[in-house]
């Protein structure tokens, strides 16, 4: 790793939103069920650890009864010059699809595109690069 890695809890979406997130930036999932980490406060299949390895890295969770979940308020995770600006667009696209537009990726006043979209899972991504 190179830096921060969001870390997500979610009630038990973690494997559909790891694949999610793969099936948008690509790379490789990597799993570990409550029954690998011999848990028993949750489901078997549940996701005690899953991780998003590529272009974008996260990791997730489903939490126990009682665990709070993810909610993203006040945040924003920013892809600005991650990639080319034709797979920024498709990300951008991508997750918009069922989430929602917060603010169209666009040319911008000061010579660069850039845009927000909040995906199925509540994330909010600034997506943009220069020119």
């Amino acid at each position: 790793m190179t830096g921060i890695t969001p870390y997500l809890h979610f009630d038990g979406a973690a494997r559909a939103a790891l694949e999610f997130y793969r099936d948008v930036f690509g790379g490789e999932i990597v799993l570990n069920t409550y029954a690998d980490f011999g848990r028993a406060d949750g489901p078997a299949e549940a996701v005690a650890h899953g991780m998003l390895q590529g272009p974008v890295e996260l990791f997730a969770a489903d939490t126990a009864p009682g665990e709070e979940t993810t909610v993203l308020r006040g945040i924003q995770f920013a892809l600005l010059g991650t990639a080319e600006p034709d797979v920024l667009e498709r990300w951008f696209a991508i997750l918009a699809a069922d989430g929602g537009v917060l603010d169209p990726l666009t040319l911008k006043p000061w010579g660069d595109h850039d845009g927000q979209v909040r995906d199925r899972y509540g994330v909010t991504w600034l997506i943009g690069y220069r020119g």
